[in-house]
């Protein structure tokens, strides 16, 4: 059973849509099996630069998002905030090519739904994402503890011996596909989807620059890695002396 708040971050230009949105998205409309005494938060930006700021100080659990933005296409900032935000992000548009549907969706986005839009269908495709989230999370360890470091992967927090270290988005989403996959040889392309997404560029070229950060951080000796390794030609291995889940 869940419960407590739900929070729901709608980025749109047009204030009738975001009000029939806020209408529409009530706990009622979500209640389902397994989601009890939840309360449904619902938080609005008109523009691409709120939307970005308001989904990094609230952390919604879902993001509907639409694309004709005033000061930035809606695809940057599905790009944007999939670097550091797991939550489904389902797209409004008005447009209907297939290519730029397959685009979002490469971009990081979960759903694409065109407008004009049914109120019931987009409710039903939101409560979808929810509880393909919720059936994520729960397979996903919230904290992984190795040597003196622990990593909150839920809270996105960093620690070694109980003091925080910063970690910026891209860093911290390598990290997290390292710590998620212990002992196992990830390819450059998986790693390089992990930190960037689909974007296009030299996946190899990046990650040397990246896992070169994570070592600095992690390691008491970079050019000596006790805990990421690198197989050449093919990715880098996380390995652990112990790895505890909770």
């Amino acid at each position: 059973m869940t419960t407590g708040q739900l929070t729901i971050l709608i980025v749109d230009d047009e204030a009738p849509i975001r009000r029939a949105l806020k209408h529409a998205l009530t706990a009622q409309a979500l209640l389902e099996p397994g989601v009890q005494d939840v309360t449904v938060r619902v938080v609005e930006a008109a523009t691409a630069r709120e939307g970005i700021d308001l989904a990094a100080a609230e952390r919604p659990a879902l993001v509907i998002l639409d694309l004709g933005l005033p000061d930035k296409p809606g695809i940057d900032v599905c790009r944007e905030i999939r670097k550091w935000l797991d939550a489904p992000i389902l797209v409004l548009s008005a447009r209907h090519q297939d290519t730029e549907k397959a685009a979002l969706l490469d971009a990081g986005a979960d759903d694409y739904v065109t407008k004009p839009f049914s109120t019931m269908e987009l409710v039903a495709r939101v409560r979808a994402q929810l509880r393909r989230a919720r059936s994520a999370s729960s397979t996903t360890p919230a904290v992984c503890a190795f040597g003196e470091w622990v990593v909150d992967v839920q809270r996105r927090r960093v620690e070694r011996a109980g003091v925080l270290v910063r970690f910026t988005p891209t860093e911290f989403a390598l990290l997290r596909a390292f710590v998620l996959h212990p002992r196992q040889t990830l390819t450059h392309r998986q790693l390089f989807a992990a930190g960037w997404g689909n974007a296009e560029g030299d996946a190899q070229q990046y990650l040397r620059v990246y896992v070169g950060h994570l070592r600095r951080k992690l390691e008491d000796d970079p050019v000596r890695p006790r805990f990421i390794h690198t197989e050449p030609g093919i990715g880098y291995r996380f390995e652990p002396d112990s790895l505890s889940h909770a």
